[in-house]
């Protein structure tokens, strides 16, 4: 059951961010809920239900991808936030912020041919009971738009295995009917993952752009339903 009941977002805008006006139009136009850009200097999350971190380059992607966003002034409370609940997506660049500051498991490398790849791609919904798949359907395939060049998920084997064991793997990069295969793995990354979740449940990051997939007139608004799964949890709580 959908929800129109408003929810209060926020988009993190870092230099060198490039998909962040395309969550705004998401959230705002599409969505109609309320958000509002927060410039990397802006400590303050007060009032937020929701935060997503962008794709993009974030200060030129030196060093890594994310290895300097990570610092930022509006980072600093995100611990907090996130302790209190409230949930956090990060979108390619995003994830790999994450990544960078621990809040989840695993790293970004270089993709496994070492080229930045621009493609639509399938990805299949492992987990349909979180935060933000439950608009969806457990092994749903989606077709959503990548644009990377360090999106090879790794994970230490053991840790890997962990990661498993808890089902914290969201989404698989597959073939159009759905199988994991080599073939459909578009950057290398362990076990063709394509998004994970905290073992809390209210993080995610996913390396596939959502927020390109949502508008009707595109076609194909497969990524919809990611965040209208975000709506509805945050409207129930």
């Amino acid at each position: 059951m959908t929800s129109n009941k408003p929810t209060d977002w926020g988009v993190v805008v870092f230099p060198g961010s490039n998909n962040d006006h395309d969550a705004l139009d998401v959230i705002g136009r599409i969505k109609n809920q309320n958000v509002s850009e927060i410039w990397h200097q802006d400590e303050n999350l007060s009032g937020l239900q929701a935060l997503l971190l962008p794709g993009g380059f974030s200060f030129g992607d030196y060093l890594r991808g994310g290895a300097i966003a990570r610092f930022s002034p509006a980072m600093k409370n995100l611990p907090d936030f996130i302790h209190d609940h409230h949930l956090v997506i990060g979108i390619c660049n995003g994830f790999q912020v994450l990544t960078e500051m621990g809040i989840l498991p695993g790293s970004l490398m270089r993709n496994a041919d070492l080229r930045f790849i621009h493609e639509e791609i399938y990805i299949r919904v492992e987990r349909a009971d979180t935060a933000f798949t439950n608009c969806y359907q457990q092994g749903q395939v989606l077709k959503i738009p990548i644009a990377h060049n360090e999106g090879n998920y790794y994970i230490p084997p053991d840790e890997l295995k962990v990661l498993e064991d808890r089902h914290q793997v969201v989404f698989r990069y597959c073939d159009r009917d759905g199988n994991i295969t080599d073939r459909s793995n578009p950057n290398g990354s362990v076990n063709n993952i394509a998004g994970i979740i905290n073992q809390q449940g209210n993080v995610m990051g996913m390396m596939p752009h959502p927020e390109r997939r949502c508008d009707p007139l595109l076609g194909n608004p497969d990524g919809d339903g990611l965040f209208q799964s975000m709506i509805d949890h945050i409207s129930r709580d």
